[in-house]
Parts: C-alpha cells; sequence; structure tokens
C-alpha cells in the first residue's frame, strides 16, 4: 500500500506542477501564436487536440521522470 504524502509533500508536488504548467504553457502559447508545430516539443503533447489538454500532458509526463 502506498504511503501517504506528507502535507509538505503534497505542497510541493503542487508547486512544482503549476509552475510547469506555466513554463510549458508559455512555450505552448508563443509556438501557437508564431504557427509553429509545438506539440513535438513537449513531451506527451504529441497526440492532444487542445492547448491546455497538450500541457497538462507534458507537465504529467515531466512529472513522471521526476520520481
Amino acid at each position: 500500500m502506498p504511503k501517504p504524502l506528507a502535507a509538505s509533500d503534497s505542497r510541493s508536488f503542487w508547486v512544482i506542477f503549476a509552475l510547469s504548467y506555466v513554463a510549458f504553457l508559455i512555450i505552448a502559447l508563443i509556438g501557437q501564436l508564431l504557427g509553429w508545430h509545438w506539440r513535438s516539443w513537449l513531451p506527451g503533447a504529441e497526440g492532444v487536440k487542445s492547448i491546455f489538454g497538450g500541457v497538462k500532458a507534458a507537465v504529467y509526463t515531466f512529472m513522471s521522470h521526476l520520481l
């Protein structure tokens, strides 16, 4: 059975998630505005159609590499 996260671990997870989300969102928005194929740049975002879904997939893929 997995060990429950402590409050500080949970807070750390959400801080890393939020910062990563903002960073990947900025990359995606710049790519979208310039007409570039940004989905291939972000890990896990290749098959997702929406910009927010692609960024979320990329963040979760990135976070899985941290653990």
